[in-house]
């Protein structure tokens, strides 16, 4: 495929930033070609200076433009190719998407320190600290609350959206870590990972043979 849309990304099993804006494009069709830079490797450092200003992925090159920030480039492909529809019609329903999804781009800090973001990984004895459990909490009284008022459909305000692409990558944590979760959230999860985007990512990251040691430690550990 060559189109003037190019995303930058890094590993598939490691980079949630990266899934988060490759799964709205890949789920709603829109034609994109792919640079994939592996995280913390000689490559990485000598190439990301040619796309990003901030030394870190993802990045959206459309012709001469560049979008950096994985929250970022999705308003924008909302915006150029998506006519709005990454965000619920409703207003209420729309404010909240927003919200949660702001909530979701800058918090949840001890959860992102303790379960990194690992497609590969599978629940064993590693346990996280009680702030973690409290962001989980959180996480799914959101999760409720959107799909309280959600629209027909399987997803957080119904139909797939950015406000799901936002948060797909806490499902690969929740998954990973063997995190118990009340049976809202399980099926959310379930249909996170039956989209047909999702099932591409995830069999990519299965079939990477690269390996990022900040990541792989968190195995069997206590916190």
């Amino acid at each position: 495929m060559s189109t003037s849309l190019t995303l930058i990304i890094g590993n598939k099993n490691y980079s949630s930033w990266s899934l988060r804006p490759w799964l709205l494009l890949r789920q709603f069709g829109i034609a994109f070609d792919e640079i994939l830079l592996p995280l913390d490797t000689p490559e990485y450092y000598q190439r990301i200076g040619d796309y990003s200003p901030t030394g870190r992925v993802p990045v959206l090159r459309d012709g001469d433009v560049s979008v950096w920030d994985s929250l970022a480039i999705c308003e924008t492909v909302n915006e150029r190719w998506l006519g709005g529809c990454g965000w619920p019609v409703d207003t209420g329903a729309r404010a909240l998407a927003r919200s949660a999804t702001a909530e979701m781009h800058s918090g949840f800090a001890a959860m992102r320190t303790q379960l990194p973001f690992n497609c590969r990984r599978r629940p064993d004895a590693y346990r996280w600290s009680a702030e973690v459990d409290r962001d989980v909490e959180r996480i799914q009284q959101l999760w409720n609350q959107l799909r309280s008022r959600a629209a027909a459909g399987e997803f957080l305000c119904g139909e797939f959206g950015i406000v799901d692409a936002m948060f797909a990558p806490v499902c690969v944590r929740f998954r990973g870590y063997g995190v118990t979760v009340d049976e809202n959230a399980a099926r959310y999860m379930r249909a996170i990972f039956a989209l047909p985007a999702f099932i591409e990512w995830d069999a990519a990251a299965q079939a990477e043979s690269g390996h990022y040691a900040a990541t792989d430690a968190f195995a069997g550990n206590q916190v």
